[in-house]
């Protein structure tokens, strides 16, 4: 007897099902994977979206959540698994999974402990998505990335750290917001390490043109009587202070990856500060991940562009890179 499908279905074509073109996985569902999963789900970016971690209830209950959503969404397929036979054909993949930052705890303290972790992840995203581009998300971000690079075999344009396009939002959310214009109408960017030693490039803020340093030379110095140097303070603290709130940051970052998706997936070259292999410039010899202005389209990070920074932006970025080295030279099995 026929079943409703065949009597309400006559089928044109026989044959396996279409495979994905532009399926993303992430890896780890805690807080930050799935406001990445969220981010990119509500952006209409991916036609497949696979979830993967090692907390087999946990995974499968998002899995559940976001598949009860499904009507509400323009994603068709949501899949999870701690298998990573789940991911194969993506062409993004965001890592999240890691041991959390700790309230007080400086990202790069946590470094040894995700190392391990990604020793196993790293090799089974290759394995089944051979040509996916991977963007870092856990921290110490810089760090992670450099050895998910050295993990992964990948060409360094594919492989990127979310970085600091989490860091310049801060930065331009906050300068605008003393100056009463919408965080897309300020223009400033953060460099460097994703944390501690970022570098504001204050000789290039500016507002539809005007550049800010022109009308304050003293502008993010200690000679500066407005002290607006208070704001990339409260850009490097901002973390700390939302960890000891709410226990965890986890909004801004999912909005800023599903950005670089966007970025990576329509082929935008749109320029976004991201870590990628900084060595050769800048004065910089070690091989380390930092971020800067890179043009982000279909094939990962297509180039960078050179800022013209002043010579203090120049030592601050090595200086940057100095303590991402000092931090890599040690690391174990990588």
């Amino acid at each position: 007897m026929a079943s409703i499908l065949h009597k309400l279905m006559t089928p044109l074509f026989r044959g396996p099902p279409e495979p994905p073109r532009n399926k993303v996985t992430v890896v780890g569902v805690g807080q930050v994977g799935m406001a990445c999963a969220v981010s990119i789900l509500l952006r209409e970016l991916a036609d497949e979206l696979a979830l993967v971690d090692v907390m087999e209830d946990k995974l499968k209950g998002e899995m559940m959540d976001l598949q009860h959503g499904s009507l509400f969404l323009k994603t068709p397929k949501i899949v999870a698994d701690k298998d990573y036979s789940v991911t194969a054909n993506s062409r993004i993949v965001v890592v999240t999974a890691g041991v959390r930052q700790q309230e007080g705890e400086s990202r790069l303290n946590l470094v040894q402990r995700n190392v391990n972790i990604f020793k196993h992840i790293i090799p089974q995203i290759i394995r089944y998505s051979p040509d996916c581009i991977i963007i870092v998300v856990s921290n110490p971000v810089d760090v992670l990335t450099y050895v998910t690079w050295k993990l992964s075999g990948l060409p360094k344009h594919r492989v990127i750290g979310s970085g600091t396009n989490l860091d310049s939002a801060r930065f331009r959310f906050l300068m605008a917001d003393k100056l009463g214009i919408h965080a897309s109408s300020f223009n400033g960017w953060i460099l460097g390490e994703h944390g501690d030693t970022s570098v504001p490039v204050w000789s290039g803020t500016n507002v539809a043109g005007v550049n800010l340093q022109t009308l304050n030379p003293d502008i993010g110095t200690d000679l500066d009587d407005e002290n607006w140097k208070e704001t990339h303070k409260m850009v490097v603290d901002s973390a700390y202070e939302v960890i000891k709130l709410k226990g965890y940051t986890n909004w801004a970052i999912g909005l800023s990856v599903a950005d670089l998706t966007e970025s990576l997936m329509k082929n935008l070259n749109r320029i976004h500060p991201v870590s990628t292999m900084v060595q050769g410039m800048y004065g910089i010899s070690d091989e380390v991940y930092l971020s800067l202005p890179c043009v982000l389209n279909g094939g990962g990070v297509a180039s960078v562009v050179n800022m013209t920074l002043n010579d203090d932006e120049v030592a601050q970025l090595q200086s940057s890179a100095n303590t991402l080295w000092d931090i890599q030279r040690d690391l174990q099995h990588v």
